[in-house]
């Protein structure tokens, strides 16, 4: 019987997660077969919830989809938009559905997405709603009531890497109280910088699984620099994109060498690529990481 996310959680593996991007439309067949890319390499798929505020399918269909395949997903679940009914009623259909891991964030304001116009809920954030996913776990909803058949899910959250930024820092700290499984990042590229902030929370037990984006280009990690809170793409790093003869290349190199210091400092990386995972599988074998049996 093949291990699960949670088994895996609790062994000495390094854990790779990687999102897949719900389609703006009814077809399926794209996200299928983006998985099926890194299908063995993987262990677990994050399925993201609207991401960047863009309206998308529901995470909720894609994971069932993708489940029925045969992949392990983490339904990712954001606060935005949805009140703390709708959050709650879609975490009992998603464990009835047979999801076990959900990633619980705040999620981006909608004026930085597609439909600017549209009110954003946040009834709840990160933190409270971490704390509503415990109390279901224990049987009951927020009101009190009884649930019948509570679920019980792997749970995650999400957080910035920067130890200066003390308030973020803080909410990591309230988000690990609430009992949480496992923490992915933003996006690392300053391992200097993300060594600090290990270093910050060693006496935090839960599983840290650092963020990776691979670069395309020095103008992607400038504009990431300057519109992404929590990423800090250091100026030699910007310096070896902008004098690449290919930079896409020289991006996935560096991405590889990343993991691999990641490798000496946390528990797992969560990859996150600018479009499909064509080349996801290369950049692991760089990072002299093995398709897994």
């Amino acid at each position: 019987m093949s291990r699960t996310f949670k088994d895996k959680l609790s062994s000495n593996d390094f854990l790779i997660t990687a999102e897949v991007s719900p389609p703006k439309g009814t077809d399926l067949i794209d996200v299928l077969s983006d998985a099926e890319l890194i299908r063995g390499w993987v262990d677990a798929l994050n399925v993201t919830d609207n991401q960047k505020a863009i309206m998308r399918m529901s995470p909720l269909a894609v994971s069932k989809s993708l489940l029925d395949s045969g992949h392990e997903v983490i339904m990712q679940l954001t606060c935005r938009d949805r009140n703390r009914l709708a959050l709650q009623s879609d975490l009992l259909g998603a464990y009835s559905m047979g999801i076990r891991n959900i990633c619980i964030m705040t999620g981006d304001h909608t004026t930085k997405g597609d439909h600017p116009k549209a009110r954003p809920v946040y009834d709840l954030d990160s933190v409270q709603l971490l704390k509503i996913v415990r109390k279901m776990q224990e049987g009951f909803d927020l009101a009190g009531n009884v649930i019948e058949n509570p679920p019980q899910f792997v749970v995650g959250a999400v957080t910035n890497t920067d130890p200066s930024k003390k308030a973020q820092m803080m909410k990591l700290r309230k988000k690990v109280k609430t009992g949480i499984n496992f923490m992915q990042t933003q996006a690392v590229y300053d391992i200097s910088m993300f060594e600090s902030f290990m270093e910050s929370i060693g006496d935090i037990e839960v599983p840290i699984i650092a963020g990776v984006i691979p670069l395309r280009s020095a103008n992607m990690a400038r504009f990431m620099n300057g519109n992404i809170p929590g990423i800090n793409v250091p100026d030699e790093i910007i310096e070896r994109m902008e004098s690449a003869e290919k930079p896409k290349d020289e991006g996935m190199d560096i991405c590889a060498e990343t993991i691999k210091e990641l490798k000496k400092l946390c528990r797992g990386i969560h990859l996150m690529p600018i479009g499909k995972h064509n080349n996801t599988p290369t950049i692991l074998e760089m990072a002299d990481i093995r398709k897994k049996q």
